[in-house]
């Protein structure tokens, strides 16, 4: 496609949660410039990235490994506070400390190919021809539903981690919990409260993590993600191969029963879920915190997907197309790793720069 239009930038950078600022903060640290350089584009309405949308009993105290922006420190927050609410403010400070001029509301509908080498972003407020992405989209517009015979049939009702309420909603309600992350175990373990009942279902054995979670550990976890993400299969979150640590609240709910875990149903009845082997458990809601998918949609014009339906990514870079950062994906969905893949994405954004063709026109609008 042209490039008529378009408002040409160096660099687009879709997503402001912790993956987006960060490439942000490092585009800056190179001597780029926001809205003249690179553009920053969110389609949230509000600072915080996917942490907004967060249940309001996830406190901050209850939040495991949030690893602070590059530059800027969270400093005194209040641990009885909403995580929603804790980080969302950090992350406006930040956006207003490092003057990132973040574009949000704004959606990202395709990005293709354009003329001269430069990618076409088609968004909401216009279409940017950038001569790089950093593409930071996270998972939260993705979730997961698996389908399972019978769903269609269920009385209940069916909701998932992404539109979680929190625990009152379920109050003296009989609730089937589906998936053995650390979203399950939470949900679970706060509903079983308050529940007039409540069932653990996973496909596979969950696997408790006791001791401290060491750098070696850790970097274990990460290279195996990597691996998959090298060989262009869809990727695992880092936490689906580190198991699930053992609390004090985790292990009074092992030793109450709350965390008693059945094998995944067969099927989805009208009342409930049931098994080939004529084992039933009646329930009014289904809970599926069955996990989330990548958001990259919007990059399918550029057909960088593998034969094993993943994006192969080297570092950051997309293989198929080096002018594609791929960050908040695979191995750095993590907050440490997203910090360090922002970076890493911002250094080999510089260096393709340097290689291809003039500096943008400012960047004021697109509209």
């Amino acid at each position: 496609m042209n490039n008529i239009g378009a408002q040409p930038v160096d660099v687009v950078v879709v997503g402001a949660g912790q993956a987006g600022l960060s490439a942000a903060y490092h585009l800056r640290r190179t001597g780029l410039e926001p809205d003249r350089d690179f553009v920053v584009l969110d389609h949230a309405p509000r600072p915080g990235g996917a942490w907004q949308f967060r249940w309001p009993s996830l406190t901050y105290g209850k939040v495991h490994g949030m690893h602070a922006l590059p530059g800027m420190e969270l400093t005194g927050a209040d641990d009885s506070r909403p995580s929603s609410e804790v980080i969302g403010e950090y992350f406006d400070s930040y956006e207003r400390a490092f003057g990132l001029r973040v574009h949000r509301p704004v959606e990202v509908s395709a990005v293709r190919e354009g003329d001269g080498g430069r990618l076409l972003v088609e968004t909401s407020e216009g279409t940017y021809a950038t001569r790089a992405l950093i593409n930071a989209t996270g998972t939260w517009d993705r979730p997961f539903w698996p389908r399972y015979p019978g769903q269609d049939t269920f009385r209940g009702r069916q909701l998932h981690t992404a539109n979680y309420p929190g625990p009152a909603e379920f109050a003296g309600l009989r609730v089937v919990v589906v998936g053995g992350g650390a979203s399950g175990t939470q949900h679970l373990m706060e509903i079983a409260e308050v529940a007039a009942d409540t069932h653990w279902v996973t496909r596979r054995p969950p696997v408790f993590r006791e001791g401290p979670f060491d750098a070696d550990r850790g970097r274990a976890a990460v290279a195996m993600v990597a691996d998959r993400v090298r060989r262009g299969l869809p990727p695992q979150s880092v936490v689906s191969v580190t198991g699930l640590p053992v609390t004090d609240a985790v292990r009074r709910a092992r030793e109450s029963g709350v965390l008693d875990r059945l094998p995944m149903f067969d099927r989805i009845t009208p009342d409930g879920v049931a098994w080939d082997d004529g084992h039933t458990v009646e329930a009014d809601v289904i809970l599926w915190a069955t996990g989330f998918r990548p958001a990259v949609d919007h990059l399918a014009p550029l057909r960088l997907r593998e034969p094993g339906g993943g994006i192969r990514v080297e570092g950051t870079r997309a293989v198929r197309d080096e002018r594609v950062q791929l960050v908040g994906y695979g191995p750095s969905a993590s907050t440490i790793g997203a910090n360090r893949a922002g970076r890493a994405a911002a250094r080999a954004v510089g260096r393709l720069l340097e290689h291809t063709g003039p500096a943008a026109e400012p960047a004021e609008s697109a509209a």
